[in-house]
Parts: structure tokens; sequence; C-alpha cells
């Protein structure tokens, strides 16, 4: 299990900004990475909204925010113009960052099990090292709690 207070796992995803992100890009930035399942499906668009709503205030924190999940690059630039969604979202066809931060696990829906993307956030300080973790998140007010977090930690 990734806890807090250890360094994240850096990767490198396919963004919808056309290059690939590597963590190694935001050092010196507080980071908010995001996992949700599914492009424009109720959950995940209520969460990706909210973030979309407050980044002004997390830029302000000097706080960058990114959403994955696996989708293709093309579902989620669809997402990200429909919604008009002012971040990033980075594709992890492969699992393979979502393997790396333990999100990719078993879950239950109307009494079937399958595997799936557990939906969890993480705060990076600005040296990378994982400062909070959101387990299972219940997307209502999820955006503004993180926000908070940011504005706590960002006046030490």
């Amino acid at each position: 299990m990734i806890k807090e207070k250890s360094k994240a796992p850096i990767f490198k995803l396919p963004s919808t900004n056309k290059k690939d992100y590597s963590l190694k890009d935001s050092i010196g930035k507080f980071v908010i990475i995001y996992f949700y399942p599914k492009d424009d499906t109720p959950g995940c668009t209520i969460e990706t909204n909210d973030f979309n709503k407050l980044l002004s205030k997390f830029k302000k924190l000097d706080c960058e925010v990114y959403g994955i999940s696996k989708d293709n690059l093309k579902s989620h630039d669809k997402f990200r113009d429909k919604y008009k969604i002012k971040f990033d979202l980075l594709a992890d066809e492969e699992l393979k960052v979502l393997k790396k931060y333990r999100v990719w696990g078993k879950k239950k829906f109307m009494g079937r099990e399958f595997m799936g993307i557990i939906r969890t956030t993480f705060l990076l300080d600005k040296k990378g090292k994982i400062i909070k973790i959101w387990n299972n998140v219940n997307v209502k007010d999820h955006a503004k709690e993180v926000l908070e977090t940011v504005k706590n930690i960002a006046k030490k």
C-alpha cells in the first residue's frame, strides 16, 4: 500500500495537451492526481467539473491538477471538450500507473465483482512526496475538501 509521507511513484503518461506528462515536470509545485473510473459518467463528471471550477484557486496556491483514468486520449479529448476542462487528463490504457498507485482493484457493483479503478486522490508536495491520500472518494464536495487541505498546507 502506498502511504502518506512516502515518495510518489514517478510516471510518464500521454496527456490531452498532446505531450507526454511526467511527474518530474511538476517538481516545485503542489500536485493533485485524482484517479477516476470513466470519462463522462455521472460521478466522474461531477468530480472533474468540481476540480475544473476551482482550478484558478488551486493555481493561486501553486498547485496543478491532473485526472487519470484508463480511457484513451480520444475519449479524454471528447470529455474535456464537452465540459471545457482546463487541466490535463492523462491516459493510462495499460494500467501501469493505476497499478503503481494501487488504485486498480476489486470493486463491487449491483452484486457483481469486477476489476476497476478505485476512486482515489493524491496530494503531493513540491518535492514529489505524498502529503495526503483520499481513498474511496465520495465525489460530493471532494474538490472543495482537497482545496481546503492545500490551503492549510500552503500556509505552513
